[in-house]
């Protein structure tokens, strides 16, 4: 039976941590950090996600600013928006939600944000500092899932990891942190034949393609790490991941659940990279 990985809990921690500090710059009369979200439209899961970063912000002690702007806005008006939130300086960090409305280029507004205000490490220019090894801020989704790794011992020196899914999000820079920790990196996508020759020899797996249930206990190794991307509503409104829970967990020795694994620990990454732009103030 597997170990799982309480991605909740330890969110929880993060946050404590992360709380306890800022707690000590105020007596010391440094300002909170504060992060800005800007929301684009109104699409009802952006606006879930958007909550929830404010609870957390909230529950850190990180002080949080809602921009936003309708569904009608032009490219134009969101970077206008962008260039003034990297000149003030009360703001630390500044997150967009995505997905953008049709009509703007995601990859300028991004690209856009200050690298140094850039907490989602989404731009250009952080991402070529991961790549090398020298970033200031991790992306989140992958970052997360370094600090359950850490948290439950798994070393991925030597190991032989298998990530499913090749997004810019989380599959290639997941595979380049597993690659900077000395793990063996095979990143598997919709082309590769005979996946599971690569799943059956992996100890650890992320699998992160957004189809429900994909991976099966068949499909991995007695003893392998499951870590779960996926966030999957089905038609019965019941959330499931990329992995199927049940039969996995009988031959996994560590997996993640969904709920409650990977996506706490996306939001604690957040909150550490916006803790780390304010200390350059």
């Amino acid at each position: 039976m597997s170990t799982i990985m309480d991605g909740k809990a330890l969110s929880c921690e993060i946050r404590a941590e992360i709380k306890a500090k800022i707690d000590s710059q105020k007596e010391k009369g440094i300002e909170a950090p504060s992060l800005a979200v800007v929301l684009v439209g109104n699409d009802p899961a952006s606006k879930i996600y958007v909550r929830n970063k404010k609870n957390a912000c909230a529950e850190a002690g990180i002080t949080s600013y809602e921009y936003t702007l309708p569904e009608t806005a032009t490219e134009e008006e969101v970077l206008a928006l962008i260039e003034k939130l990297n000149c003030d300086e009360k703001i630390n960090g500044i997150l967009v939600q995505v997905p953008l409305p049709k009509g703007i280029d995601e990859k300028k507004v991004i690209d856009t944000i200050s690298p140094e205000k850039d907490v989602d490490a989404f731009s250009e220019s952080n991402i070529g500092k991961y790549f090398l090894g020298n970033a200031k801020f991790l992306p989140c989704t992958p970052g997360g899932i370094l600090h359950l790794l850490d948290k439950y011992e798994i070393d991925v020196n030597g190991k032989n990891c298998v990530v499913i899914g090749r997004s810019n999000i989380v599959g290639k820079p997941m595979a380049l942190l597993l690659l900077q920790r000395n793990g063996t990196v095979t990143v598997c996508h919709s082309r590769t034949k005979n996946l599971e020759e690569y799943t059956k020899n992996a100890d650890i797996i992320i699998v992160a393609i957004g189809k429900p249930k994909f991976l099966t206990g068949d499909m991995i190794k007695e003893g392998a790490v499951v870590i779960d991307v996926g966030i999957n509503r089905l038609p019965d409104g019941k959330v499931t991941g990329d992995a199927d829970f049940e039969s996995c967990k009988e031959k996994a020795s560590f997996i993640t659940p969904v709920p409650g694994g990977v996506g706490p620990m996306t939001i604690a990454q957040l909150l550490l990279n916006t803790l780390e732009a304010s200390n350059d103030k």
